[in-house]
């Protein structure tokens, strides 16, 4: 199905692809944070502070109301 960009509200990230390594997602954070007027430093921090759950989990607090994070097989564990 095609669909126009302003109806496109969420972002999908298949966590087990090259969008779903750390780097990525600590930039994308940083992207939304500021598209959103907040500031990223302490998001990303907060992602940075402790492992990968840790980081996709803060991910998700911050922004899962505009992504949709598809888990790896076997889950994030």
């Amino acid at each position: 199905m095609i669909v126009p960009p302003q109806s496109q509200t969420h972002i999908t990230i298949d966590l087990s692809g090259p969008e779903g390594n750390a780097f990525s997602l600590i930039g994308l954070a940083n992207r939304l944070a500021k598209q959103h007027g907040l500031d990223p430093e302490p998001i990303v921090n907060k992602m940075m502070s402790k492992d990968y759950v840790n980081l996709v989990h803060t991910l998700n607090d911050h922004f899962g109301h505009c992504l949709i994070l598809i888990e790896p097989p076997g889950g994030l564990v």
